[in-house]
């Protein structure tokens, strides 16, 4: 697959993305190569990624544990410490191998050390492949609260390697299938009707690529979301006050991302009708879309009423109010929505009925 352009560097796929790296470390020679790993990249991946650099390069470790619990301050500061230890100085690299959580806190840890050093982004997940190393968002969790710390930083180069996906379940598959969902939801309709078609999570080459590419098209326009970037946070509004809710001590099971911001696309969808008047076709399709893939979640009136509450920490919010992102038609969005407050709670009733 030909490698895709980025604001800021470039986005390489199977056999040149080894290539490229390999040739990016024999110009910068860099005084020290860190690879971030957590248990189960440096099991599944790790040596996958040494046999394919071909043993000419070293690289130190530094392996931290797995898991949305873990994207913290605390262990970015064992990230930092390790590097410390290790006389990382500003002319070394860390390469991020591994899903959302690695690239995202990788990328923070990376930008602020020694007031920032080079990085690159190797996914791992089919979630972190389409959407969480693309496009320069790096960042950590307050407590549940996701992604309330971070900056803005690319990496020199991401690495998608689709033979790394054969270390993941269907659920982690099927969480990262609903990020590529959303990018026909949001950009392209036909995009949405190829992916209708998918019954199996294998062979997802091509879909992945068109994936990158629509949200490369739209970071690229808008590099630190000012417009028109926020499109990307369809479904993240209440997903990701579901995924906090999730992830606290509660009757509720935790959610992998992908799931949460199904379920919140599916509300949003729903808001999209009554607000802006998304039809009653494109509407009950998507639900309809979204339930075949993914077991129906219980909420509890209590559950409605502290995730209604947890959006009051979104990023979006600008003085105090909470901005959706909507949908006009599929492919076609409206952002900065303020939505009446009445209208959750039927959202989430069409969610469960």
């Amino acid at each position: 697959m030909e490698a895709i352009s980025t604001n800021s560097g470039t986005i390489y796929f199977d056999d040149e993305a080894y290539f490229k790296l390999r040739l990016h470390l024999k110009e910068k020679k860099y005084s020290k190569v860190f690879i971030l790993v957590d248990e189960n990249t440096a099991e599944h991946c790790l040596p996958e990624f040494r046999a394919n650099m071909g043993g000419k390069f070293d690289f130190e470790a530094i392996q931290i544990k797995s898991g949305e619990i873990h994207k913290n301050i605390e262990t970015c500061m064992q990230v930092w410490q390790a590097l410390s230890e290790r006389n990382g100085d500003r002319r070394s690299l860390l390469i991020n191998l591994g899903g959302g959580v690695i690239t995202d806190l990788g990328g923070f840890v990376a930008s602020t050390f020694k007031r920032g050093i080079n990085f690159v982004n190797i996914p791992t997940t089919l979630l972190a492949m389409v959407d969480a190393s693309i496009g320069g968002k790096t960042g950590i969790d307050l407590g549940v609260l996701k992604n309330q710390i971070g900056v803005f930083s690319n990496p020199q180069m991401v690495l998608v390697v689709p033979d790394y996906l054969a270390t993941l379940d269907e659920r982690q598959l099927k969480s990262g299938f609903a990020e590529m969902m959303k990018h026909g939801l949001i950009a392209s309709g036909s995009y949405w009707t190829t992916l209708k078609q998918v019954d199996t999570y294998e062979n997802l080459n091509t879909l992945i690529y068109e994936s990158i590419k629509i949200k490369n098209d739209i970071v690229e326009q808008d590099p630190i979301e000012k417009n028109l970037r926020k499109i990307l946070n369809f479904g993240h509004t209440f997903g990701h006050a579901i995924e906090s809710y999730s992830l606290e001590d509660n009757d509720l099971s935790p959610l992998l991302h992908g799931e949460a911001i199904a379920i919140g696309m599916v509300l949003e969808s729903y808001l999209s009708n009554r607000v802006i008047g998304l039809g009653m076709h494109q509407l009950d399709d998507i639900k309809s879309e979204f339930s075949k893939r993914f077991d129906k979640v219980s909420f509890s009136d209590k559950d409605v009423e502290h995730i209604v509450d947890l959006l009051r920490f979104d990023k979006k919010n600008v003085r105090g109010s909470t901005n959706f992102v909507v949908l006009k038609r599929i492919g076609d969005t409206i952002i900065d929505n303020k939505i009446p407050k009445e209208l959750f709670q039927q959202a989430f009733s069409y969610y469960k009925d």
